[in-house]
């Protein structure tokens, strides 16, 4: 008889320990799958990026964080993506960019802050070329652009289009705006 009452105790610990090893089973079966499909979906995006191009911006007076905050401000769909800063051992001053990823409406923009100071700077000669959806968007655009910086064609109706402007924007960056 107690060998009988032993034998069942050990077959009931038994399967409970089979039901508790299969849900075991199952969890991981479904980590497994959720870490195979961020691994899909990191290896998809990581792809996006490779043979692209992106707009990179040097700026020159440790002001890159604040420009980048500045545009994502101005623009639907736009965030920051990745920064990595300057850290004590230098070259640049600590807490500066030295890379950082952003996106514009979508677009990918690239900024540092440079440490060395070079002989060069932003030139209208390459600007930002913004499509406009309508007057409202445009005349708000031109205006927070503008402040601060220059502009270099006012907002008018230049042959080609409805309205066009062309600013430098406080960061010495031009933006050509354009409606339809």
């Amino acid at each position: 008889m107690t060998t009988t009452i032993l034998f069942l105790a050990l077959l009931t610990f038994s399967c409970s320990d089979m039901k508790q090893s299969n849900a075991e089973n199952e969890e991981i079966k479904q980590l497994r799958a959720e870490l195979d499909s961020l691994n899909q979906l990191k290896a998809e995006n990581s792809n996006d990026i490779k043979g692209q191009i992106a707009t990179f911006l040097t700026f020159q007076k440790e002001n890159a964080e604040q420009a980048m905050n500045f545009y994502i401000e101005l623009f639907d769909n736009s965030q920051i993506v990745t920064i990595k800063r300057w850290g004590k051992e230098g070259p640049g001053k600590e807490g500066t960019i030295m890379h950082a990823t952003f996106n514009l409406n979508g677009k990918q923009f690239m900024c540092s802050d440079s440490p060395p100071i070079h002989n060069w700077g932003f030139t209208p000669a390459v600007s930002n070329y913004v499509e406009c959806v309508n007057e409202s968007e445009l005349e708000q655009l031109f205006t927070k652009l503008s402040e601060n910086g220059k502009v270099m064609m006012p907002l008018n109706n230049y042959g080609f289009s409805q309205k066009f402007g062309f600013v430098e924007d406080q960061f010495g960056v031009s933006w050509q705006l354009n409606l339809q």
